[in-house]
């Protein structure tokens, strides 16, 4: 009797494993609102250049500008120092690097939203 409970509780435990591993090498799907074009300001516009852009595509244009113009704070990495594009996005000199994406936000509309 014991040896029959082992067995399946091992057919089991096999069962579950499998199904782990597979729950694990599924490839995620995408949500399809990331990849959605969106209206870009002119504001915007203006450093990643004309839209309709998804947001994750605004965001990376934005970090390779960031990074082209050498706008990280040295100090503190999570700080992006705003120059002349910059700055009717931010509204301030210095913001985090949250903290832009809330702006950024801002600049982006839903085209079919009114």
């Amino acid at each position: 009797m014991l040896a029959y409970l082992t067995g399946k509780c091992y057919n089991i435990l096999c069962k579950l494993n499998n199904l782990i591993i597979n729950l694990n090498t599924m490839p995620r799907k995408i949500n399809p609102a990331l990849l959605k074009p969106m209206k870009l300001s002119s504001e915007l516009e203006a450093v990643v250049g004309h839209g309709p852009l998804p947001r994750s595509q605004v965001v990376k244009k934005i970090w390779e500008y960031i990074k082209k113009h050498n706008l990280q704070n040295p100090a503190n990495k999570r700080n992006i120092f705003a120059d002349a594009l910059l700055m009717p996005l931010f509204g301030k000199k210095e913001v985090t690097m949250f903290e832009m994406t809330k702006l950024i936000s801002l600049h982006i509309t839903d085209p079919d939203k009114k």
